[in-house]
């Protein structure tokens, strides 16, 4: 059994929570009504995985969340609202040390959980095999909190800065789900603001999360962050990350190599989908001028076309289970074949900056 211990302020949302992971049959479930319950039922009762929701009397979910990865820690999967504070709160938990999110579709109190229902339960049973890491554990840069970006050191433009990349030139994919947001700030802030090719992300989220990354990003890394909401040219020195609730692609228009937002197919289960991303980028690259990159999550997303990609010539890195969050996707490259490094997430910088200079 699965001990689960759901923190939420609306009993309406206790009992609806309660119904959902009761009908699964393999759940011992406790409840606390606000910040303080959930740290003390974390010391009784040692649940194996915790919701949490962010906004609640007494203690909220972030000092709930900040003393509970102190004293004893455990997987916890938050219940954001789909607003841009909830959407901040939850980054901030993520960097605290939560395994996930789920975004409630109605807001702070929703009895709509059913239109998630499958991805919450995916995620709770997932974060019990989730590798839990401690604030002190990640190497990222601070982000300052403000949202005007960050000062860039000055540094050498390349030729090609601010100009559009031709179909011959290098791209690198990103496919990321599960802990994507702090294993990117692990990575990213480490490449250099003119680094001479393209980076293009696939991070599972919703919409309404990954232009509160994107900007989030914005301000650690070094090289400019947008999110892509339609048909964008590829620049060196530029990260892209797909829009949530859609797909993101490569496409060429006039010789020149974009990144487009298209509505979710719904063939691929999720999104926006790397499978697809790599599958674009075969159509439209030469492999040989293509990086790609399988990290942390839950699910098999991108490794077939990413492993198909690395059989045409492509370098492929998959995360390591060093510092995988959930190593399920990363996993799936390797078993495929397709992983050419696997490497920890601290290490994949220093690949990136060698691709895109030779």
């Amino acid at each position: 059994m699965i001990k689960l211990l759901i923190v939420d302020d609306s009993a309406l949302m206790r009992r609806h929570l309660t119904q959902l992971f009761e009908s699964e049959g393999d759940f011992t479930i406790r409840h606390a009504r606000n910040g303080n319950e959930a740290v003390q039922m974390n010391r009784d009762f040692q649940p194996d995985v915790v919701t949490l929701d962010i906004n609640m009397p007494e203690m909220d979910g972030i000092s709930a969340l900040s003393l509970i990865m102190a004293e004893r820690p455990v997987p916890v999967i938050m219940l954001s609202s789909l607003t841009q504070k909830g959407a901040l709160a939850t980054f901030e938990a993520l960097n605290l040390g939560a395994i996930d999110f789920v975004a409630k579709p109605g807001g702070t109190i929703s009895m709509s959980l059913d239109d998630v229902a499958a991805d919450l339960i995916g995620k709770v049973r997932s974060a019990t095999k989730a590798k839990l890491r401690s604030g002190s554990q990640t190497k990222q840069a601070a982000i300052p909190p403000t949202s005007a970006p960050r000062a860039r050191a000055a540094r050498p433009a390349p030729a090609v800065q601010g100009k559009a990349t031709g179909v011959k030139d290098k791209v690198i994919l990103i496919g990321v789900s599960t802990g994507g947001p702090r294993t990117l700030e692990d990575i990213l802030p480490a490449l250099p603001s003119d680094l001479a090719a393209p980076i293009v992300i696939a991070q599972h989220m919703p919409a309404s999360f990954t232009k509160s990354l994107a900007s989030r990003l914005d301000r650690a890394c070094q090289m400019s962050v947008e999110e892509v909401d339609k048909a964008t040219p590829l620049s060196p020195g530029t990260i892209y990350i797909g829009r949530g609730n859609a797909d993101i692609t490569i496409a060429i228009r006039n010789s020149q190599l974009y990144a487009l937002s298209k509505p979710e197919d719904k063939e691929y289960l999720w999104h926006p989908s790397v499978e697809l991303l790599g599958k674009s980028a075969m159509r439209h690259c030469d492999p040989k001028k293509v990086m790609a990159i399988l990290l942390t999550g839950m699910g098999h997303d991108g490794s077939r076309a990413f492993a198909e990609l690395h059989h045409k010539g492509s370098q492929t890195i998959a995360e390591s289970s060093e510092t995988a969050i959930v190593f399920g996707m990363p996993a799936e490259l390797i078993e495929r074949r397709g992983a050419g490094k696997v490497l920890p997430a601290h290490a994949i910088a220093n690949e990136i900056i060698r691709f895109a200079s030779n």
